[in-house]
């Protein structure tokens, strides 16, 4: 590469730092103010193709978001590389095209939540970035073409090897100084000062203490039946979790309803609260995938406050709709039959972790996540699937989605190397509000054998199971399938998550030695 495009990638990377830097740090001095970056990839989340999004979550799991950011950084320093080496010779397209900085950032903002305010990060940031292009071009290259007798561009007319590099250092690290700054200043707003003086108060509809060793079965490997907090699954369109201030939050009850009701968190505390345990599972999860995890939830029941606020006979479909304009949707009769309906405040003994909904959410047994269990709940809205369609039915998921019977080998794992003899086959199956049971398994397309089942609190979590199974020398094929307790049998036929779920047998390959 020639020394004169060197020189432009160097200082195009450090007019992105210079409008980046000085963007993330407007957007640390107002808790309305939000990151370009992160609105951008809000953008792109809401517009990425459905195809994309399975491909991100089946390849990054949890990390997709990383991901996703990341690569919006990549671009964005790929682009800014392309208008340092265009400042050379097309000073004018070069600023235009820095300009486009704020541009992207604020129409990302203004047509996303929090309007203008969210914006002036954006506009900031592309106001200093024409400035800082503008005055490292003309150190750099020195006058534009027309306003020297020099050829435009020609190195030998601007700054000298050692000034041009103090300069691009200084200038990116101050952009680097700048957003560092910016995200601590933004650390203010954290929501987890709030969550840290909550104080839950005991359910007064407790369920009994689990009794790990009878939902447990003796098998190393196997997922634990309750999921800690930490390691439980994360899958929503969040770039960067909301930081919900208490003082500020309400939960409103609207839509086709005689009543509609408010109410404060502590409020929500103050009300009759109750335990559960529910197995949570997403919607994305392939088969043998980690997308679902149980824990103990405490919340509000769902159906005393639609009973409260008296839902219109009309009405069929209950949105949840999010702090950050995400919504759920799903029918109101699940919400009133009888199974487990909350509005959560509470997941396995402390407030819900902020990247699961802090201050509340939604959560309904026996539907996937997508379509029920709103977080970062700020309204539950009563309208009719056929005037309102939540976040996914657009882009080509079901409008309804009861969970389907699912059941998955923990282990062995797949493709691992064993010795001859006898092993523990087990793992987890689920079918909530219809319970599990039986698991069978299969060993290299042989007769289906029945599994032990270990004992589960209710029909809404999953249950494990185990089969002892003396496994000799050589490759061989373990598969899996449950029946739920209506005696429907997990199907056979495998099709992908899209648009309601994923169905198929679960196998795994092991090699005994």
């Amino acid at each position: 590469m020639s020394t004169g495009r060197i020189r432009g990638v160097a200082l195009g990377l450090a007019t992105a730092a210079a409008a980046l830097g000085s963007a993330e740090l407007v957007a640390g001095l107002d808790r309305g103010y939000r990151s370009p970056i992160i609105q951008v990839g809000n953008r792109v989340v809401d517009h990425v193709p459905v195809w994309l999004k399975t491909f991100a979550i089946r390849n990054f799991g949890t990390n997709d978001k990383k991901v996703l950011v990341g690569s919006v950084f990549v671009v964005l320093l790929i682009f800014a590389a392309v208008i340092g080496v265009i400042s050379r010779r097309h000073r004018r397209l070069a600023l235009g095209g820095i300009a486009l900085f704020g541009v992207v950032g604020t129409a990302a903002s203004i047509v996303g939540i929090g309007g203008f305010a969210a914006a002036v990060p954006s506009i900031i940031g592309g106001i200093v970035g024409v400035i800082t292009l503008y005055f490292l071009a003309g150190r750099v290259w020195g006058p534009p073409s027309g306003q020297s007798a020099h050829p435009a561009g020609d190195p030998s007319v601007g700054a000298s090897r050692r000034a041009f590099l103090g300069l691009t250092v200084a200038v990116t690290a101050a952009g680097v100084l700048a957003a560092a700054g910016g995200r601590q200043l933004r650390t203010r707003f954290s929501a987890a000062v709030d969550r840290a003086r909550v104080i839950l108060p005991k359910a007064k509809r407790p369920v009994a203490p689990l009794d790990l060793a009878k939902v447990q079965v003796n098998a190393a490997g196997v997922t634990p039946f309750i999921t800690p907090n930490a390691s439980f699954y994360r899958i929503d369109t969040a770039l960067e979790v909301p930081q919900v201030a208490l003082a500020d939050w309400k939960l409103d009850v609207t839509g086709m309803v005689d009543t509609p009701l408010s109410f404060t968190y502590d409020q929500l505390l103050n009300r009759d609260l109750v335990e559960a345990d529910l197995t949570l599972t997403c919607v994305s999860n392939e088969l043998g995938g980690i997308l679902a995890g149980t824990a103990r939830w405490l919340g509000v029941p769902l159906s005393e406050l639609l009973e409260e606020a008296g839902v219109s006979a009309r009405a069929d479909q209950i949105v949840g709709r999010s702090v950050d304009g995400y919504t759920c949707g799903f029918p109101v009769k699940t919400a009133t039959d009888g199974r487990t309906a909350m509005v959560v405040v509470g997941m396995n003994g402390e407030p819900l972790p902020l990247e699961h909904g802090f201050p509340a959410r939604l959560l309904v047994a026996g539907l996937y996540g997508y379509v029920s269990a709103t977080k970062w709940l700020t309204e539950v809205n009563v309208t009719r699937f056929d005037q309102f369609d939540q976040y996914w039915v657009p882009r080509g998921y079901a409008d309804r989605a009861p969970i389907k019977t699912f059941s998955r080998i923990d282990t062995p794992k797949p493709l691992t190397a064993i010795p001859a003899g006898t092993h523990a086959i087990a793992g987890v199956a689920w079918a909530q509000t219809r319970g599990i049971s039986k698991v069978e398994v299969s060993i290299d397309d042989g007769p289906w054998q029945q599994s032990t089942l270990a004992a589960a609190p209710n029909k809404e979590t999953w249950r494990q199971w185990m089969l002892p199974a003396d496994l000799a020398s050589g490759r061989h094929t373990i598969a899996c399938r449950a029946t739920d307790g209506n005696g429907n049998t997990q199907t056979e036929q495998r099709v992908g998550p899209l648009p309601d779920g994923a169905t198929g047998w679960h196998s795994v390959v092991v090699l005994v030695s």
